[in-house]
């Protein structure tokens, strides 16, 4: 028994089947596009996680700020 209930002669025929219908260029261009693919969506992925901490930074320097303004607001409340 095979992955799924398919044996291994079964996937055999089918990659042999494909083989034949598509010839060794296509499937290797095939293959090649599929790997920049990938390569750019890990690329994107990993500029978007370098982002997220830099807004994290950028939304605790505002909530100090509005936190310093509140609290020179009551200064000048009290004088």
């Amino acid at each position: 028994m095979g992955i799924g209930g398919i044996s291994i002669w079964q996937l055999l025929i089918i990659l042999a089947i494909v083989l034949v219908l598509f010839g060794t260029k296509r499937l290797r261009g095939l293959g090649g596009d599929l790997g920049s693919a990938i390569k750019s969506f890990k690329k994107a992925v990993s500029e978007e996680e370098d982002k997220e901490p830099q807004k994290k930074v950028a939304d605790d320097a505002t909530m100090d700020n509005t936190a310093e303004v509140k609290q020179s607001a009551e200064k000048q409340k009290q004088s």
